[in-house]
């Protein structure tokens, strides 16, 4: 860290005027400050890599792809062979991949997110799933760094070096802030496109309401609908137009957290509805395709849709794969009482699936549970 500082203080002597002369303001960000440092450190470690992954290939039709969040690194591996047996020929892992987070001593270097990724990558199961699926991933919060963090967090830049480093990341997205990315699979007539969004790097700070003893416990978060608010920033946003504008048969849209329900006040778009509607409305003017929204983060899974802009928007949320937290289907569905929710809401070790019926032209989205049971399963055409 004393490089770091050493340079911290070049910076702001060059910045010093000659005598006499007025002072100049200069602003120095946490990723100038830190930027030595990490450069030293990345010389010095071994960065944790998971297991060898094969490449989609290109031409490609997909029929089936899985999708999973919130694995904790400590917790039992056991669901990999239960994806596995499905015979998805993708899967996506969409946040909270591991629990970096857990004992994180505020130490900028993030040595609790490094021994998570090192502690996930000795699994077994984990590389021989690895070895067989081929796998694509954008992160969440407790991958990212903290807890519900977003732009905000000063370690940011290095976090996104372990991530992209872990899951060997394409060169595009190694070139650019934030880890989003996008693919498009399979001939003309049935292509799909994947598009991972990154709702952590550019994220603007969360508005918490004040504590009451009669809230509810669904949250603690207000809606803000202020103009200078984010959740993908204007770079992403224009290149998630960019890929929109693109010709594809079937979209499938990432985000970490859920988009459609505004029945809690936990993370999610319903913390910025102003920018839920700019997606919502953005989504409507993509090239024509079918669409579904894939979530997780809520340590639940289910179906959600609604209607907006003449158009019924389907998303499944599939949520976790190891981290349960104990309560039942019927206690947790009474507690989230949810108009855009189709059916109950699954607080149980889960995983979901995609599949294409390219001559029927439909989708079916599936919640599966630790059994390999279908909790719920929606079919619907494009």
């Amino acid at each position: 860290m004393r490089s770091a500082l050493f340079t911290a203080a070049a910076l702001l002597a060059c910045a010093m005027p000659a005598w006499g002369q007025t002072p100049q303001a200069v602003e120095v960000t946490p990723d100038q400050l830190l930027a030595p440092y990490y450069e030293a450190l990345r010389a010095k470690l071994d960065m944790p890599v998971a297991a060898p992954n094969p490449a989609l290939a290109p031409a490609t039709t997909l029929t089936r792809i899985a999708v999973g969040s919130c694995n904790h690194q400590s917790a039992s591996q056991h669901m990999w062979a239960q994806v596995a047996a499905a015979n998805p020929q993708l899967f996506l892992m969409i946040g909270d991949n591991v629990y970096g987070d857990a004992g994180w001593d505020g130490d900028a270097g993030l040595a609790s997110l490094r021994a998570a990724y090192a502690r996930q990558a000795s699994h077994p199961e984990f590389a021989e799933f690895r070895a067989k699926v081929p796998m694509q991933a954008v992160w969440d919060d407790h991958d990212f760094g903290f807890n519900d963090a977003g732009a905000s967090f000063p370690f940011r830049r290095w976090s996104e070096t372990l991530f992209e480093t872990f899951w060997g990341s394409s060169e595009a997205v190694k070139a650019r802030p934030g880890v989003y990315q996008s693919t498009i699979t399979g001939p003309e007539g049935k292509r799909v496109q994947v598009i991972l969004l990154d709702t952590r790097f550019f994220r603007s700070d969360l508005k918490r309401g004040p504590w009451t003893r009669d809230r509810q416990p669904l949250g603690s978060y207000l809606p803000d609908a202020g103009a200078d608010k984010t959740v993908l920033g204007d770079a992403q946003w224009a290149w998630l137009a960019a890929e929109l504008a693109k010709p594809a048969d079937v979209r499938i849209v990432v985000s970490s957290t859920q988009v459609l329900t505004t029945a809690h006040q936990f993370e999610g778009w319903t913390n910025f509805p102003a920018e839920r509607t700019r997606l919502l409305d953005l989504l409507g003017r993509r090239e024509p395709s079918g669409l579904v929204l894939l979530s997780g983060d809520r340590h639940a899974g289910g179906i959600y849709q609604i209607e907006h802009g003449g158009e019924t928007i389907r998303e499944l949320t599939s949520s976790s794969l190891n981290l349960t937290f104990g309560d039942t289907t019927e206690r947790a569905s009474a507690r989230e009482v949810d108009p855009a929710r189709v059916g109950p809401i699954h607080p149980v070790e889960n995983y979901g699936l995609v599949d294409i019926d390219w001559k029927a032209r439909a989708l079916t989205v599936t919640l599966k549970g630790n059994t390999g049971a279908a909790l719920a399963s929606q079919t619907f055409g494009w």
